[in-house]
């Protein structure tokens, strides 16, 4: 089957498990109105995350866009405190000031979620250039969507990566559509050609499996580990709901979508792993038992959290200037 083994694919599947139940929940509950604003859910593109995230040591950090539940759960930051984000509790990940769009774990090394569109591509570079003046051994994966290919930062980012030599992973998830504009009507070359024209690897994977991201992802961070500059992925996947829960999603047919489903991530590795006789019905329906708890303890511990005190509507506001 493949040299990781039965534990380590578990996970995986575990996680991509986790991964869809999590969004399926939020989509419930934004309709319930106990997730508010805006909502971006990850269904059908958990091997992005998980492949890629894994690769990772707990040493590296990771930028990614908005459309980051998935990613802050493939990093292990706790359920729990992301659900209790989402519902904009004290108790969140960002004590209920960040919301879906802007996830946050220091200790983790998962530095956000950010809501401008390729804004954070400069600030990989940026942490790639920290890691060098300090001397640190750590790698950064910055994870943004196709859309982001036509923002100036993208262009700006990967030029000067290159020109640092910078321990930054470039990794792309093309899901086929920027909102609601086809991919195809808005870029008229292949994404990997622009990053190659900056001098850098580029190649793209099946973003629907698993195993095909895990291997180039690990290729990309021992690229970038050994100091031979930044590196670029593009995971083909695809979204099974709208841009956000807001979009009524009219330029897209469902005979499209349920194409992409046939191709599914979960679906694909569980196969994979019955027919090499490392998992059965019994151990698939323990997995989703497993999800299921700990996606209704979440919600559970949301619900029972407080609000951010009215005292504190002015926190984080200013840095205090150093003393002395």
């Amino acid at each position: 089957m493949h040299e990781l083994g039965a534990e380590q694919l578990g996970l995986f599947l575990y996680q991509m498990v986790l991964i869809r139940r999590f969004e399926e929940k939020c989509g419930e509950l934004y309709t319930k109105g106990k997730i508010r604003g805006f909502l971006h859910l990850y269904t059908g593109q958990e091997a992005c995350a998980v492949g890629s995230i894994n690769c990772l040591e707990p040493r590296d950090k990771i930028l990614t866009h908005y459309r980051d539940h998935g990613h802050a759960l493939a990093r292990g930051l706790d359920p729990n405190r992301v659900m209790a984000e989402l519902f904009g509790k004290a108790t969140g990940v960002a004590g209920g000031r960040g919301g879906s769009m802007h996830l946050y774990d220091v200790e983790k090394g998962f530095l956000g979620g950010y809501a401008i569109v390729a804004a954070h591509l400069p600030l990989a570079v940026g942490l790639g250039v920290a890691a060098q003046m300090r001397r640190e051994d750590f790698v950064t994966l910055c994870i943004f969507g196709d859309g982001s290919v036509g923002e100036g930062e993208f262009h700006e980012a990967l030029n000067m990566a290159v020109l640092w030599n910078t321990p930054t992973i470039f990794f792309c998830e093309n899901n086929l559509y920027g909102m609601g504009v086809p991919f195809k009507a808005s870029l008229s070359t292949e994404i990997p050609k622009l990053a190659a024209a900056y001098n850098m690897p580029a190649v793209t994977v099946d973003g629907m499996d698993v195993l095909a991201v895990y291997e180039a992802t690990r290729e990309a961070v021992a690229h970038a580990r050994a100091g031979k500059g930044p590196y670029f992925i593009e995971a083909m996947t695809y979204r099974y709901r709208g841009h956000s829960m807001a979009d009524p999603e009219l330029y897209r047919l469902k005979e499209e979508i349920e194409e992409a489903k046939r191709r599914d991530c979960i679906d694909r590795l569980r196969r994979q792993m019955t027919d090499a006789g490392m998992l059965d019905d019994a151990g698939y329906a323990e997995i989703e038992a497993r999800a299921e708890a700990v996606v209704n303890e979440a919600v559970e511990f949301a619900e029972r959290s407080p609000q951010p005190a009215l005292e504190t509507l002015f926190d984080h506001l200013y840095k205090e200037p150093a003393i002395g």
